[in-house]
Parts: C-alpha cells; structure tokens; sequence
C-alpha cells in the first residue's frame, strides 16, 4: 500500500517523539471521527484484477458488472465503520480517477463512481474520504505506461513531467482542487505521504481556506496540519492482534490503524478469494478501540465491486458478532488512558484485553481478547470502586471481589471466543490527593516541558526529561502525608517493544528500573522503600509502596527500555502525569486462595495481619514459626503455582503431604496437583498474601525475551587463521521469571573458544545477562555460530538463538561489510528485511537530510592507493549516493533500477590510506537507494 517515506518528515516527527506541537488536537470537522469506531479501506481500481490497461475498457466492465454504490456503504455498516476511503488514484492500482475529469494525465471514468458513493454515504449516515498518492514511481510498472505527461503539458501550456514528484504534485495539486470544485460533501482527503510540491505551494493551507470542514489524515506520518496519522499494517506484537503496541502517537492526536483484513495478497484484488483471519482481525478491531484508535480495515473489492466470498462472511459476522456489544464500542473511549479507567494489557493466568469507558469513566467495560486459563479475570483498579460487573452478552450479573488495588471478576462461565465484555460500574476514583496540593520538580527538564506539568491534571502537557538518565522526579505533598502507591502515566510516544517499521528502528522508551524514596525534609532520602521494574506495555503503571509517612517522594528512573539501535527512542523520556494515593478503594468480597481465609488450616505463629495493599486486606505472618495449609485447592492436574508475598524471601511449599521444596518469593512454580482436591502448606520468612493455581501454560510457551548479538549482519574474513569477538545480552521482557540461566556461543568443531559461559540462578523482569567471548577459526569458513541463552520456565528447559554469520571474502576483494552491520552508524537510516541481499537485510530510509547517511569506520586496507569502492544496491527509478572517504569532498554516484528488490552493483574510485579508513554513504538533498553493502578492491 505504502511505497516510500518522505524522510525529511519521518525523522523530524521521531526526533520529537511527541504530537506536534502546533496540530489541532481538537476542532469540529474532527468530532464525527472521534465519535467512529472504524472505517472501510477500498483499494479498487484499474489495475485489479483483471488488470485494464484501457480507461474506457475498464469503466465499460465494472459498469457491466453490476457496480454499485450501495453496496460498499452497506458492508461498510456491517463492519461498524462510519466512513469509506476510495482508494483509485493509487500508485499500484493506475492512477485511476473515479470520475469525470477535465484535467488530462491519467485514466478518468466518464461515470461519477466518486460522486455517487458520496451519495450513497450521505443517505445512510457513512461518510467517504478520498485517497491521494503523493508517488510517480509506479507510473510504468509491468510496461503500461499510466501517466500522460504530453497531455497535462498541453493543458497547462508548458512541459511537466509526471513521471517526477514536482511534475506529478503539480498534476495532482489541480485534482485536490477540481475534487473540492465537484463534491462539497466529500468528507476530506486520506493522503498517502507528503509530496515537495504540495509542501512548497501550500496545498494543506489551501484545503483548509477552500473547505475548511474537511478532514485531513496522512499515512505514517505525523504532519501537525492534519487531523489524523494514520499506521500501515503493523506486525510483530505478541499478542500478534495487539495493534496498539506499535503506534506512538500521544492521544488526544486522532490516530488510525489501516490493515488489511485478508490474510495474504495485496491490497487490492488480485484474484482468489483469500481467507479472513478472524482472531486476529477481531483482536485488532478490539484493541483498537480500547486505545481510542480507530480501526481503517482494507477489504479487495473485485471489478464489479463486490468482495470475494471469505470477506463477505467476515462482514456478515461481524454485523451479528459485535451487535451485542455495541454499547462498549460507540460513544466510549480506551480506558487506562487520559479519558480515565482500569487498567488495560496483560491480566492474570494469560489473559490479555483492553478497557473502554462511557465519558467520566464511571461506566466501563472490561474486554476479555485472551481469556484466561482460570475462571476469573484479575485487574489492577487505578482506583476505582466499583459497585456491580455484568456480562454484557448475557446481561447476568457477575460476582466480583475488589481489594488491594485490584478488581476480580469472578466465577466466569460464558466465554466468548474472540471478546468477553464485563461492564463494570464505578462510584468514581478514592483516595487520590488533590494534586493542586502537590509540586513536581525534576533533576533535568526538556525546555517547555517542566516537572509541574505532572501534576496540572492535564494530558495537552507532560514532562519531558531531556534525554537524561539516570532520572529523578520529587514529589512534594506539602506535608507530612500517607502514599499507598503511585499512577505514573506514561507519554504513549513510543511503541512497546523493538521493532522496525518501513525501515525505521523503533523501541520503547518507558521506565524498566526504578527506585523510589522517602524524605521528611527533601534532602535526606536513605534507602529506598521500593525498587523494581516497570513493564514496557501500554496504560497506567502502578507503583506500590507500602505504607510510607512523608512530606517527600522521589521516583528515580534508572533506564528505559529502549535500546541504542532505535536513536530517536534512546534513553527518551515523557509522562503525562503522576497520581499519588494514600489508600486503595474500599475492599469487598473474597478473592479464592486468600493466605488468611479462615478456611485455611493455621499452625504455631502463623497468624492474619492487615495488609491494606494485600488482595484481601490481609496477609499470614510468622511463616517462620508456623505454617499456613490451603485446604481443598481444586486442579485438573499438574499446575502453576503463585505465590503472592509482602516482600522478597524465601517459602518452603510442600504439595499434598510430599517434602518441601525452597523456593525465592514472590514466585510461580510448576506443582504436581492430583485432579481434584489438594492441599498445599507453605512456611517461609516472609509474609504470604496469596496463591493462585492455574492450569500449565503449554509445552511450547517461552517467556519473551531479547537476545541482542554483536557483531551483526554477515562477518566477511579473510584467508587464514580468524579471531572474531562476540558480545550477547539477554533481558527478561516479561514478569514471569526465568531460572539456570546460561548464555554463550556454540562454536563449530575445530575452533577454539575463549571464555566461559556467563550464568545467572534467577532473572526477573527486566534483568540482564552479559557476556563477551573471543572464538578463533583455524581458517577462514562458511559457517553459523549460534549464541545461544538455555534457561527454564516452571521447571521445563527452553532456550533462544541467535546466529552471527562468517564467510569468506571473495578474493578480488580486500574489504567487505554489510551495511547493516553493527560495527556501522546508520544515522536515522533504518534496517529492513531483504530477501535477496546478501545478509537478508538492507539499510533504507538513506538520504533527504544530513542524519540519514551510513558511516562506514574501519575500512581497512593494507597499502594506501586508488582502489574501486563496490556498492551493492536496490533502488527503484533513477537516484543519487554521495560517498565522502575520510572526511573528503562527497563525490556523487549515480544509479537506476527496477522494482527496489533486486541487488545491482555500481562502483566508484575511491583513495584510500593504508589502514583504516571511514567511508560515508549517503546524499543530504534527496532520497538515496537502499544499501546492501559495501566491498574493496
């Protein structure tokens, strides 16, 4: 759908991090899609199938077909969208326009497809969005040539080249214009990317004179003149429909998710009838709504505009699927957020969902995506206290329990497969302090963007903390005052987790440790009262505290999460606000397996105390003299066990009558249950608040993990006896702690490794292992060494991979290296897949500012002298590298191609001196080709 980035505007908005500052979070012409839930994405043109090379052709069998307006707005209606994008003028589908032009260049119907779409919208409440490409690229793909640049000429009087951006944006500038002469109910226009032209001659600001209640939205960039960013097919999350996890726009910005609902092919028709993966497509349309992100799904009309059979049904289930809920999707937003609720992301036992709220937040509906492996659904309750939860399916009550900060549904039986909806009413937020009685200072600051904007109750503001790290925030309550826990919420300016999106490094700048302290008088602060780690994960965090007494708190964020690959995300970091409470709502009902339930057996010292941050208000003490027995504790077998503790230290569990076994709380173990009931005693040192039992996860679950390896990308070495020095790190990235940690490389037969493997007993979330090694070849060889970490998980052994490759250098070259090659700076350049390179990857996003360039360091030679710099390349069109050697004048190389996925070679002299040397690959101006890699000879 997407086929290039504009880079100057990608690597200002990642720069950033944040909403720009002079967009228009809030106008009229904005309410109808803040009041959508999703929309309908209709890539239709020319060039579906069977591709038309002839307009009139085309238009003569789509009307012969039976096109009809009325159908798309009535499939529109059974997905829940409340507006359609026609996308015809698209690069990929012929530049096509759907209606009676009068300006020559491209196809142009003789019927009014646009214009009776329109009307058919209008008539049913659905609204309709015109797309616009901003690319010429794909003018003559497969050989047809679809722009006709000596007709345009001859209409404006003087020659234009459609078949470049300024003549292409200065044709589709008159079309912005012609569509706003033709259709004043048109709803605005989707633009896919920014093009120069319309930059430079104001094609955004003219819009907004001419029709100024039309919306605005652009594809992948945050551009502030627009109402909407719209984010292409995002993949990689877990769980894989959690289509949140990878935006990073702040709300209130308007934001879209645009992605295709069938599984595989193209955008558009391309023949077949491909299947509908409803898990994921309902996760997503779920998910969406619970980040207030609205849900742009693309279905490929066929020529007569009908939708191949497997979409139909996918529409026609949806009509009936989400009917029941509809009240937790209209009207609502996400919950967890700005617009207030519980807590949405990953819950107990493998459930995951998300939170929507009616406005005010006192109603709110809680969305079961994942269900768990237990009949009950536990959450954190950012404070609210709720007084009844009813199935909104069934309309039944449910029974609940709420204590310590958490909401328990309880006793859940009438599962849905794809989305459990509670509703959840609230008497609004407790015990909370009045923030106008608090102040916020920080040890560093962004300019405009102070610590008190933590406490002014608005999301518009935020700290930012300048890039610095380690971090501090300190509370000041005014006096001497009780906290319980803190709400942190956490800017949403960066995706959850690394990834790469079109080339561009993404990761997460959220908090991963942290301490926080206490102080009567702000400067003596001793030992922290609590340390820890945040997960990187969407919503409202929750610092517990304890029971603190103190005018003075001090949250100090030690790192993020975010990795040094992903630059713009790098040690960044934003919060919207911080919430102190000094208690947790009123507790009610009883949550199973409560450590002080009276029907637990008691012995010797062990006896309830209160416990008000405890699930039951109460936690059992004197572990060390006594022992606590959980009678009757129901299994189907071989189990998880949790354990719940007040603090850090060790229990002894013994499983029906069997010897003890030690274990480091709080913890979760595999334990061998009987089906049916059991009895499990525990003693330790530590007060215990809970356990919970729940099913095994299966064989194939691994906690998630990343294993980063250096070096990266293809190792070419030379003849001979070779050394190469491998660093690995491996950190937990969830809460679910991993045991017998071991990492290190696996190095082939005959070759020598240095250094043993670096071990850990127990990593928690967050945690790190390191390790460098030095591995020596007797000669040089095709070969993969795996770095390999084994651990366990609940007592079964798992382990996770990764290669570094070695290979010979062919032997007319002194010097070669990928250009995704660690040992590189790639700037704001960004890695992708490539298949057919050399190394399966290759840099893109090089060029169009002085940042986006790849720095080659240590070119070695072995004598000084001319030699022949070899670029191994992909590009589509005619483009430009600027290659500067040790700092000297950039010397321009120009290369074409087809198609930007496969290799060429292109070379240039270049002198260099004899040792290393640093190469430069970039061009400061304009978009460069895609970089496989380099080589010398």
């Amino acid at each position: 759908m997407r086929v290039r980035a504009c880079l100057a505007a990608v690597i200002v908005l990642l720069a950033s991090l944040v909403t720009p500052a002079n967009a228009e979070l809030f106008n009229p012409r904005q309410d109808w899609l803040r009041a959508s839930t999703a929309g309908l994405f209709l890539h239709w043109g020319m060039f579906t199938a069977p591709r038309h090379t002839d307009c009139a052709a085309w238009e003569h069998d789509v009307t012969a077909g039976g096109w009809t307006p009325d159908y798309w707005i009535d499939e529109a209606t059974k997905l829940g969208a409340s507006y359609v994008v026609l996308t015809t003028f698209h690069s990929r589908l012929g530049y096509a326009r759907p209606w009676p032009s009068k300006i020559p260049g491209s196809c142009s119907t003789q019927r009014d497809f646009l214009g009776e779409l329109i009307a058919a919208g209008k008539a049913k409440g659905v609204r309709v969005m015109l797309y616009m490409t901003d690319d010429p690229q794909w003018h003559n793909e497969t050989g047809h040539e679809s722009l006709d640049s000596a007709a345009y000429s001859a209409y404006q009087g003087h020659p234009v080249d459609l078949t470049t951006r300024p003549g292409f944006g200065e044709f589709s500038y008159d079309l912005f214009d012609e569509v706003m002469d033709r259709y004043s109910d048109l709803a605005g226009f989707w633009i896919d990317n920014d093009n120069e032209y319309w930059e430079q001659h104001g094609l955004y600001e003219h819009i907004r004179e001419k029709r100024p209640s039309w919306l605005l939205s652009n594809n992948n960039e945050d551009t502030p003149i627009m109402d909407t960013v719209s984010n292409e097919q995002k993949t990689g999350m877990t769980p894989s429909y959690d289509y949140p996890q990878a935006i990073y726009t702040p709300m209130p910005r308007l934001t879209e998710a645009d992605y295709k609902l069938p599984t595989n092919g193209d955008w558009w028709y391309s023949g077949g009838d491909q299947a509908v993966d409803v898990r994921l497509s309902t996760g997503r349309y779920i998910t969406n709504a619970g980040s207030s992100i609205k849900s742009l799904m693309a279905e490929t009309a066929m020529l007569n505009g009908k939708f191949p059979p497997q979409q139909e049904a996918f529409n026609n289930f949806m009509a009936s699927w989400t009917q029941p809920i509809k009240e937790s999707l209209r009207g609502t937003e996400g919950g967890g957020y700005l617009y207030g609720g519980l807590q949405p992301g990953f819950w107990n036992d493998g459930a995951h969902g998300v939170i929507t709220v009616k406005p005010g937040a006192r109603t709110q509906y809680v969305h079961v995506v994942t269900r768990p492996s237990t009949n009950l659904v536990r959450l954190r309750d950012n404070g609210y206290r709720v007084t009844k939860v009813s199935d909104v399916r069934t309309g039944k009550p449910m029974k609940f329990a709420q204590s310590g900060g958490y909401l328990s549904i309880l006793d859940i039986k009438d599962w849905d497969t794809y989305d459990t909806v509670f509703e959840v009413d609230t008497a609004g937020q407790q015990y909370f302090y009045d923030k106008s009685t608090i102040k916020a200072t920080a040890s560093a600051s962004a300019p405009g963007h102070p610590a008190a904007n933590l406490v002014d109750g608005s999301y518009l503001n935020y700290w930012d903390a300048g890039g610095q790290q380690p971090v501090s925030v300190t509370l000041d309550l005014g006096r001497k005052r009780s906290t319980a826990y803190l709400a942190v919420h956490e800017r949403e300016s960066s995706p959850t987790a690394a990834r790469e999106s079109f080339g561009r490094a993404e990761d997460s700048a959220r908090i991963k440790d942290y301490r926080v302290y206490a102080s009567d008088d702000g400067k003596n602060w001793g030992t922290p009262v609590r340390t820890g780690a945040l997960p990187s994960t969407r919503g409202v965090q929750f610092v517990d505290v304890g029971e603190v007494h103190a005018r003075y708190l001090k949250l100090e964020v030690l790192n993020t999460w975010s990795g040094p690959q992903a630059k713009p995300f790098f040690h960044q970091l934003a919060l919207d606000e911080i919430d102190v409470a000094y208690g947790y709502p009123d507790p009610r009902g009883e949550v199973p397996l409560e450590a002080e339930s009276p029907r637990n057996g008691f012995e010797g010292q062990a006896s309830p105390v209160w416990c008000e941050a405890c699930s039951g208000t109460s936690a059992v003490t004197g572990l060390d003299r006594g022992a606590v027995t959980f009678r009757g504790v129901q299994a189907s077998g071989p189990s998880r066990l949790q354990l719940d503790t007040t603090d850090p230290g060790s229990l002894e569990v013994s499983v029906n009558g069997a010897a003890p076994i030690t274990v480091s709380a709080p913890a979760a173990i595999a334990v061998p249950l009987n089906a049916g009931a059991n009895t499990i005693k525990v003693s330790g040192n530590v007060g215990l608040d809970r356990i919970a039992v729940a099913p095994l996860p299966p064989e194939s679950y691994t906690p998630k993990t990343t294993l980063t390896v250096e070096p990266a990308g293809v190792q070419w070495v030379s003849p001979g006896q070779q050394s190469l020095k491998i660093t690995a790190s491996l950190r937990l990235d969830v809460d679910d702690p991993i045991d017998q940690v071991s990492l290190a490389p696996v190095v082939p037969a005959g070759w020598t490794l240095q250094g043993a493997p670096v071990t850990a007993s127990h990593l928690a979330l967050g945690q790190v292992l390191s390790g460098s090694w030095t591995v020596t070849a007797p000669a040089a060889q095709d070969v993969t060494i795996p770095v390999t970490a084994s651990f366990t998980t609940l007592g079964r052994a798992k382990s996770v991979s990764k290669p570094v490759q070695v290979k010979q250098r062919p032997a007319d070259r002194v010097f070669m290296r990928e250009a995704e090659d660690s040992a590189n700076d790639i700037g704001d350049a960004g890695v992708t897949s490539c298949s057919p390179c050399s190394g399966g990857q290759k840099v893109r996003n090089i060029g169009g500012s002085a940042g986006a360039a790849v720095t080659f360091p240590a070119v070695t030679v072995a004598s000084a002298g001319q030699y022949a710099l070899y670029l191994d390349f992909t590009v589509n069109g005619d483009r430009s590298y600027f290659v500067s050697v040790n700092g000297g004048a950039p010397v321009e190389v120009k290369v074409s191609g087809v198609g930007n996925s496969a290799p060429y070679t292109t070379s240039v002299p270049v002198t260099l001196n004899a040792g290393a040397n640093t190469i430069r690959i970039g061009n400061d101006r304009a978009g460069a080709p895609d970089l496989d890699r380099i080589s010398v000879g």
